[in-house]
């Protein structure tokens, strides 16, 4: 059997520090979405729209951030990964603050855009850094912790959003106080973050001086990508990854089809942000003891057993009325567990199949992109389709028979994920083998 961890971990110094200041930008990312979408009954109410509003404003999000990810991701890669963070952070938060003074629908839109372009260099840029703060063997558990803890405050911060609903312009507000957040956590990434560099966690290239590790990225480098075949197949799933509707629409289901207030839906945030906390956690530990256990099918394993989890509990919980907000929570608990393995699986395998100067592009590609087309299909769709044959007929199809096609589909991954882990590592050796012999 072939061995994918072969050498002694790097350790970067501060490593967990520099991780709880970039979690940061990852919140901001998500948490003016989740504020539109937990307080939409409300926005709805007050600016006269219809539910495919909703969609059409977290899809011209996602769409906008297809196209200004890839340009921060280069932008990054020409000057500044700390600068790039503290401006698409930090200075953007203004639009933020902008969108909270929104008279109608088209204004809100124009903001929200203009907010999520520049939001839309978080992930990939942060998630790219985890691979270079992180040695193989202990990125499942990095990137399981960053996104659980997020998580976590998203599901303290959820119900508190969903009492703005019982404030006069309390969504307003809400907006404000992001914005402002915003400006301050730019000026603290840009006070405190130390960029450890491209590939710093790669035993095979330590040693080597920055240009080096850093290797030259190239549109034929950046290109190849598309010749990785795990990295396709994990393209596929994120196209089927329909879980994603859940944190859009998770309130106004509950409103639309079982009558809930939006202050009384909202609570189940809360226990839906635990759940993926706990997954988040649970499922980074699982992708370190699984590259252990098995290193040719653990993670993919893990990944699948996912999907299946997700769709099972979410046919429950979306499916029947259930008959009290508390149970609605137990399911929504357990969605959010078995989406919350999600993170600390893929991105540690997208990080383990592609060098550390493709990482950036490959992210861009799996968030800003394919991540992005399924947001905005799915909100779309949902929007317009619930209008039409509500809300819980999409939730069937989305939510559970989407998500076992999902789980059926990452079977290919069992005879890809290795070559290409292995093809890494070759080339990486490679490296550093002709840097030996120029010096």
């Amino acid at each position: 059997m072939s061995k994918i961890i072969e050498d002694a971990p790097i350790i970067i110094r501060g490593r967990w520090r520099q991780l709880s200041l970039l979690g940061g930008a990852v919140l901001v990312d998500s948490t003016e979405a989740s504020l539109a979408s937990a307080l939409f009954p409300v926005i709805r109410q007050a600016l006269g729209l219809s539910l495919g509003a909703l969609g059409v404003l977290t899809a011209a999000g996602k769409i906008v951030g297809a196209f200004s990810g890839p340009l921060w991701v280069w932008a990054a890669r020409r000057w500044s990964r700390r600068a790039v963070l503290a401006v698409s952070i930090g200075l953007w938060g203004v639009w933020g603050i902008a969108a909270g003074f929104s008279q109608n629908f088209a204004q809100l839109l124009i903001f929200f855009t203009i907010l999520a372009a520049g939001y839309a260099a978080a992930h990939p840029i942060v998630t790219e850094i985890i691979g270079d703060l992180f040695d193989q063997a202990s990125r499942g558990r990095a990137v399981g912790l960053l996104y659980g803890v997020l998580a976590l405050v998203a599901s303290v911060l959820g119900p508190i959003k969903g009492q703005l609903a019982n404030v006069d312009d309390g969504w307003r507000w809400g907006l404000w106080g992001i914005g402002a957040f915003n400006m301050l956590l730019g000026a603290a990434i840009w006070l405190w973050f130390r960029d450890p560099g491209r590939g710093a966690t790669e035993p095979r290239l330590a040693g080597l001086d920055a240009r080096t590790r850093e290797g030259e990225l190239t549109w034929s480098r950046a290109l190849s990508l598309l010749r990785i075949p795990s990295f396709l197949i994990l393209l596929g799933s994120r196209l089927l990854s329909g879980h994603l509707l859940l944190g859009v629409f998770a309130v106004v289901f509950l409103v639309d089809v079982y009558g809930y207030t939006t202050a009384v839906a909202s609570v189940v945030l809360l226990p839906y942000g635990v759940g993926y906390f706990l997954g988040n956690f649970a499922g980074g530990f699982m992708a370190d003891w699984a590259i252990r256990r098995s290193p040719r099918h653990g993670l993919v394993a893990v990944l699948q057993g996912a999907q299946f989890g997700f769709a099972a509990a979410a046919f429950v919980g979306t499916q029947f009325d259930l008959g009290s907000i508390a149970l609605f929570s137990v399911f929504f608990a357990l969605m959010g567990g078995m989406q919350g393995v999600n993170p600390g699986i893929n991105r540690p395998m997208v990080m383990a199949i592609t060098p550390p100067e493709l990482r950036g592009s490959a992210f861009t590609v799996y968030i800003n992109i394919f991540e992005a087309i399924a947001w905005a299909v799915f909100s779309l769709g949902a929007g317009f389709l619930g209008d039409v044959i509500g809300l819980q007929a999409v939730f069937l199809w989305v939510l559970v028979i989407l998500m076992l096609a999902n789980g059926a589909f990452l079977s290919l991954l069992y005879r890809t994920y290795t070559p290409d882990v292995e093809r890494v590592q070759q080339e990486l050796q490679a490296r550093r083998e002709q840097a030996v012999q120029d010096a």
